[in-house]
């Protein structure tokens, strides 16, 4: 008999997990206790944007035309607990509001809901980003909690998923990670990922704290590589070099590569930011607070690079904000995403806003999530509406349709051909050309 599978939370990753596993061949069942989510999901309307995501949703989605029939959503454990034989916890786990640690209430909900109603053999798969320790914590709790006690395990099955490729990274990952504690799970899982293993995607099968750790690992690692460019693009100001030449540099080092290492405004989302600040909160709680003490730095540096770009605006249009004209490109914390998360961004365009500029946002998809975050701005239906009478031009997220605006014909409606490239993927040259003052972090200025 097949295995049914469950996801239990239908935000980012829980959608596409859901419909990831139904395009496996899989029966799926999404559980959110969301009942209007549930309600518009069960309509094929998905609330996030993700590239891809929405075909794949109304390929399988039941009841849908010309659909496979195998996802569905509800909202009720009972029905959860009764259809899978996996499920797979994908709930948030955001930063506390007091604090660094990691927020734990949705996945403990979870387990605590869930395991009662386990009446039968089952695996509980968390997904979900996590302090180490915590499966650990878990697997004890669901076998107390469960009638069938020991035969509800626990598994853990960090996700790597990058917005913007996230269906891809999850149908053709770069590896995946199970940490299990017994061979059932181990078999289960080999099974539900069959067929990217049977692709050559390699599995590694760890304990369950290793298991944990290798998403944090992995996004501690990233922010470091991030930060460290940045940190060199403070260097290359103050000493006249070019960071994007410097990175070129590094990159051809085959130890070092080239990728993560674009230096601008820095990181956003809502993984890296509350993730490397969670690792440091459970490295101390477990005595071992040194061994990251340079995540410290690394956030720091990150945060230094938003009000740096306030700084080079403020500077750009003589000293003072008060009254003047700021377009910004860009409100999604990245390009081919809605997500405005702890965006760089959004939060740059903030504190202009703070300091008295007239600010006006464009973003290609993130504009409904923008105005829900940030009402007291304006928000424009085009980069040429946003730019119109503007004092001063950011660009701050690198969708591909602002690096192939035309300079001179936004040059016709600007108030002042000034522009401040916050992610150093415009070309400085059509830009100069066009007759704009150019500037990028990092960069020499002419």
């Amino acid at each position: 008999m097949a295995l049914r599978i469950t996801v239990i939370g239908a935000g980012y990753l829980g959608i596409t997990h859901a419909a990831a596993m139904a395009e496996l061949g899989f029966e799926v069942l999404g559980l959110d206790i969301d009942l209007d989510r549930v309600r518009a999901l069960g309509e094929g309307r998905l609330p996030i944007y993700e590239p891809g995501l929405a075909d794949l949703v109304h390929r399988h989605l039941a009841g849908g035309r010309d659909s496979t029939g195998r996802l569905r959503f509800t909202s009720e454990y009972e029905e959860a607990a009764e259809f899978g034989d996996l499920h797979f916890i994908c709930v948030d786990t955001p930063q506390e509001r007091t604090g660094f640690a990691t927020d734990m209430s949705k996945v403990d909900r979870v387990v605590d809901t869930l395991g009662p109603l386990l009446r039968r053999p089952a695996l509980v798969v968390g997904k979900s980003t996590v302090p180490v320790g915590s499966a650990g914590r878990l697997a004890a709790r669901l076998a107390g909690l469960s009638p069938v006690g020991a035969d509800a395990e626990l598994a853990w099955n960090p996700e790597f998923l990058r917005e913007g490729f996230a269906v891809a990274d999850t149908l053709r990952p770069d590896r995946i990670v199970i940490g299990v504690a017994g061979d059932q799970a181990e078999k289960l899982l080999r099974e539900v990922y069959a067929v990217p293993i049977a692709n050559g995607v390699p599995l590694l099968v760890t304990d369950l704290a290793t298991a944990e750790l290798a998403k944090t690992a992995a996004n501690a690692f990233l922010a470091t590589k991030i930060s460290f460019i940045n940190a060199m693009a403070e260097i290359c100001e103050a000493a006249g070099g070019d960071v994007v030449q410097l990175a070129d540099s590094l990159g051809h080092d085959e130890r070092i590569g080239r990728r993560f290492l674009q230096a601008g405004i820095g990181f956003g989302g809502g993984c890296l930011p509350k993730d490397i600040r969670g690792f440091l909160a459970r490295a101390d709680e477990l005595g071992a607070a040194s061994a990251l003490g340079f995540l410290r730095e690394i956030d720091s540096i990150n945060m230094r690079r938003r009000t740096h770009m306030t700084e080079l605006a403020r500077a750009a249009v003589g000293g003072s904000l008060l009254g003047r004209r700021v377009a910004v490109l860009g409100a999604a914390f990245k390009p081919d995403s809605d997500d405005v998360r702890d965006s760089p961004a959004l939060n740059i365009a903030g504190q202009l806003h703070l300091q008295g500029a007239q600010v006006t946002v464009f973003d290609p998809k993130g504009m409904d999530n923008a105005r829900a975050a940030f009402p007291t701005l304006a928000y424009a239906l085009s980069a040429t509406e946003a730019v119109t009478g503007a004092d001063v031009v950011l660009h701050l997220t690198e969708w591909s349709e602002f690096q192939e605006l035309d300079p001179l014909r936004l040059g016709r409606v600007a108030g002042a051909r000034r522009i401040i490239d916050g992610r150093n993927t415009l070309d400085p040259e059509a830009w100069r050309e066009a007759g704009w003052w150019f500037r990028a972090m990092g960069r020499p200025t002419l």
